[in-house]
């Protein structure tokens, strides 16, 4: 990966419906050794896909909660269905295992409070080996980005 591979992701980080040709302008290349590089670096993964960031307010998705989780062992067993779980839950945006005295962190959009609240009673707190189950209602977003920092990768 070199400085126009970092361009090109730059430029797609910022606006993935560029086309090709806006890309390659934009990053000093013509349009068929752009596509090259971006195909390139959708083969190996380092662009997983490209989609549209919503508004989650505009589409009434107001409640932002980061639920910490904690699970009463670490068995074989017990982290995998958790995770599975988990992951068929289309609130829950984000989940991170993390270290330290929580084992998972969540990020929860729901409608209301009220429908966080059934979401945590009827299916969160549900889940086998669940211990213990903090709330944290986000008041302000002062920083949401889905940017990477380019600038701190080496080439």
């Amino acid at each position: 990966m070199d400085r126009i591979d970092l361009k090109i992701l730059g430029a797609l980080q910022k606006d993935a419906s560029l086309s090709t040709a806006e890309v390659a302008q934009r990053v000093g290349l013509s349009q068929s050794p752009c596509w090259r590089r971006i195909s390139l670096l959708e083969e190996t993964g380092v662009i997983r896909r490209q989609v549209a960031v919503l508004s989650r307010e505009k589409l009434g998705l107001d409640v932002l909660v980061l639920v910490h989780v904690k699970l009463a062992s670490h068995g074989w067993q017990s982290l995998p269905k958790f995770k599975q779980k988990v992951l068929s839950y289309p609130e829950v945006m984000q989940c991170f295992m993390v270290m330290g005295d929580t084992d998972f962190v969540l990020l929860v959009t729901t409608r209301t409070i009220n429908d966080y609240n059934e979401f945590l009673q009827k299916r969160l707190s549900q889940i086998p080996g669940v211990q213990a189950i903090e709330s944290r209602i986000v008041i302000e977003e002062t920083k949401n980005t889905t940017e990477l920092p380019l600038d701190l990768v080496n080439t």
